[in-house]
């Protein structure tokens, strides 16, 4: 055997034994997975989709509520009133569920429902209906206003559609008004920016949470 050979053997062994090295390897071997999903798992974060203006409506419990009381926390805003009988109740049911699975951020996390019916919404109303879904005051907000305050807040700074149209039936009858509106929930962030749009389906319920998440963190 050549005799460098035993010099060489001397330094593996001196390297296998030392605690440096595995260190090293271990965190090659398992940093570097769980870097690589971590990032897979947070993403980029939501981009800014516009700022919104000031607003102040009334709650359901008759005080005044608006992007006062609101900047600073994470929030997401949807768009009802009480006697829609189609779209309103899935959408509060979503924000019941959204409720539940943010419940680890406390009160740096907010949920906000907007009446676009305020002729017939007052707090009265809205407290009867939040209380049908078991919303917290302290977390979940209904808000109803000023038609004008309203269309302001809703279609000028969401960028959401709202408004009532006239309606014949076909068979004939008295001409009556239908109240429509955006059908989205809405994330803000705590410097009052929009940071998406998600449908009120199981698959955006999902995709809604994580940006909560990647906002709340300030991703």
């Amino acid at each position: 055997m050549p005799p460098s050979s035993s010099p060489r053997r001397g330094l593996v062994a001196r390297l296998v034994g030392s605690p440096l090295l595995w260190i090293l390897a271990c965190g090659l071997l398992f940093g570097v997975p769980i870097l690589r999903s971590v990032r897979r798992q947070l993403g980029a974060s939501p981009v800014v989709l516009g700022t919104l203006p000031a607003f102040t409506f009334t709650d359901q419990a008759s005080r005044p509520y608006g992007t006062r009381e609101l900047e600073g926390k994470v929030w997401v805003a949807d768009f009802i009133f009480t006697a829609c009988q189609e779209a309103c109740p899935l959408l509060s049911q979503r924000m019941q569920e959204l409720a539940r699975r943010t419940k680890h951020l406390g009160p740096d996390f907010h949920l906000v429902s907007i009446s676009v019916d305020p002729e017939r919404d007052t707090p009265a109303r809205l407290a009867g209906y939040a209380a049908r879904y078991g919303a917290n005051p302290l977390r979940w907000s209904f808000l109803t206003g000023t038609a004008d305050a309203l269309e302001a807040a809703v279609t000028g700074g969401f960028k959401v559609g709202m408004g009532r149209e006239a309606v014949t039936p076909d068979g004939g009858g008295p001409t009556f008004f239908e109240i429509f509106h955006g059908e989205n929930l809405v994330l803000v962030d705590r410097r009052l920016r929009i940071r998406g749009y998600f449908p009120a389906t199981p698959e955006g319920l999902d995709h809604l949470v994580e940006a909560i998440g990647r906002v709340a963190n300030g991703a």
